[in-house]
């Protein structure tokens, strides 16, 4: 009788850092490109093309160590106050950053994503967002999600419109609307939920960012101006969140 070797389970993937440290989905309030540039005696575009390579780094990094997904706050629904070539400056950064780097991305897995009302900015901007979105649409390695003309009291004034149409419609009863309805109508509803939250160059405030989202989340501040931050910058916030005690509200 002749016995049929039976084959070994595979093993079990190491646990990445991310997973090690408990965390899923890190946001970042990507704040100081001005004050670095200041400081060196430079232009304030010189700041906002360093903090572009930050991006990369921490972009990179943050795949490297597993996360699920990586929030950034690039543009705020705010920011149309800044000075017109501002403005255009961090149009035309941001546009150069999707041709440069989507080869990358794709390569890597990586599904790009954008928060925000991202069709007010132009023409020719938009469009690029939208076929970096959509070549990249299948890949399940890990998220980028780029938040463009965000801000979190809009993102929620247009979550409630949402659910108002639907009453209207009649899909849902008034009093039927609860957390998960309002959480699936918001621009994160298919991303996982927030852990932590970083905001560097010192301020020790959100906003306007994620504000729904931030409700359990962790936040971390650090005094290092965006174009600093990089991997070892993200590990050292990764580990500071681990040392947290979670209780959402429990004891």
């Amino acid at each position: 009788m002749r016995f049929r070797a039976m084959a070994s389970p595979a093993p079990t993937p190491a646990p990445t850092f991310a997973q090690e440290h408990g965390a899923r989905h890190v946001a970042i309030i990507m704040d100081g490109n001005g004050r670095w540039a200041k400081k060196r005696f430079l232009p304030r575009v010189a700041g906002h093309r360093a903090g572009v390579e930050a991006v990369r780094k921490v972009a990179r990094a943050a795949r490297q160590m597993g996360l699920d997904c990586l929030t950034l706050y690039a543009f705020s629904s705010e920011n149309w106050k800044r000075p017109q070539q501002e403005i255009a400056d961090l149009t035309g950064i941001l546009k150069h950053f999707i041709q440069a780097d989507l080869d990358e991305f794709h390569a890597n897995n990586v599904r790009l994503r954008v928060i925000g009302d991202y069709r007010a900015f132009e023409a020719d901007a938009v469009a690029l967002i939208e076929a970096a979105v959509e070549r990249t649409r299948g890949n399940d390695g890990s998220t980028l999600a780029i938040a463009l003309n965000y801000g979190a009291q809009d993102e929620m004034a247009r979550a409630v419109r949402t659910l108002a149409a639907r009453v209207a419609a009649g899909e849902v009863a008034p009093d039927a609307i609860g957390i998960d309805h309002i959480s699936a109508a918001l621009d994160t509803a298919d991303l996982p939920p927030l852990d932590l939250l970083i905001r560097t160059s010192g301020e020790q405030r959100l906003s306007n960012f994620l504000l729904w989202q931030a409700a359990y989340a962790e936040l971390y501040f650090t005094d290092m101006l965006w174009p600093d931050f990089d991997g070892d910058a993200l590990a050292a916030a990764l580990a500071s969140f681990k040392e947290r005690e979670r209780r959402f509200g429990g004891l």
